[in-house]
């Protein structure tokens, strides 16, 4: 199959990224237009009523700052998942979506006997995403897998020091099951692949 063939042109996934962040916005703009807070709608760990947090805790944010901060990288690591159809994107982001929510539901700390800790913000599909990326380079028989592994590796590799313990309000547990998620849906969709 001709390589035009098989994947999107960088407009395409420029356009599904704008869209799929820009939903983002939308919910920061009903949240400050309402002028309520959706925070509570996070994960909250090992709760029932904490589970809805593992679909919608990526389009909440706890300030603007918060959003943009998650928006920049997302919307580009988005664009290039939407890039190429071998990333099988939709899939890829929905199961990276689910698993890294369902993992910080398990593992995440409540904050003692105060209210717990909600964790919420996009971060854990960003450390995903990068995640993904990176370990598909070395999976998929693609010189462009590879150099899209190495260039986000340069930029974002960076980010793993956010996996590590740390006090504080952001939630190294989202990072590092995102990052879990990232590995492991790269490799349960390439080696499958490569072995079929």
């Amino acid at each position: 199959m001709p390589y035009a063939q098989k994947n999107r042109s960088l407009q395409d996934a420029v356009q599904i990224s704008f869209w799929l962040v820009g939903v983002l916005f939308l919910v920061e703009a009903v949240e400050m237009l309402t002028r309520m807070n959706f925070d509570r709608f996070g994960i909250v760990s090992r709760t029932t009523y904490g589970l809805v947090g593992v679909i919608v805790s990526p389009l909440l944010h706890g300030s603007t700052a918060h959003l943009i901060a998650n928006a920049v990288p997302l919307f580009v690591l988005l664009t290039l998942m939407h890039w190429d159809r071998q990333y099988r994107a939709g899939e890829s982001l929905s199961l990276i979506w689910l698993l890294s929510g369902l993992g910080t539901w398990l593992i995440g700390r409540p904050y003692g006997d105060a209210p717990p800790a909600v964790h919420l913000g996009a971060s854990s599909i960003v450390y995903g995403l990068v995640a993904y990326i990176i370990t598909a380079g070395f999976l998929v028989d693609s010189w462009r897998a590879i150099g899209m592994a190495v260039i986000v590796g340069v930029f974002y590799g960076g980010i793993f020091y956010g996996v590590l313990p740390q006090n504080g309000q952001i939630s190294w547990e989202a990072h590092l099951c995102g990052a879990l998620a990232g590995v492991w849906v790269a490799r349960a969709m390439h080696l499958r692949k490569r072995r079929g």
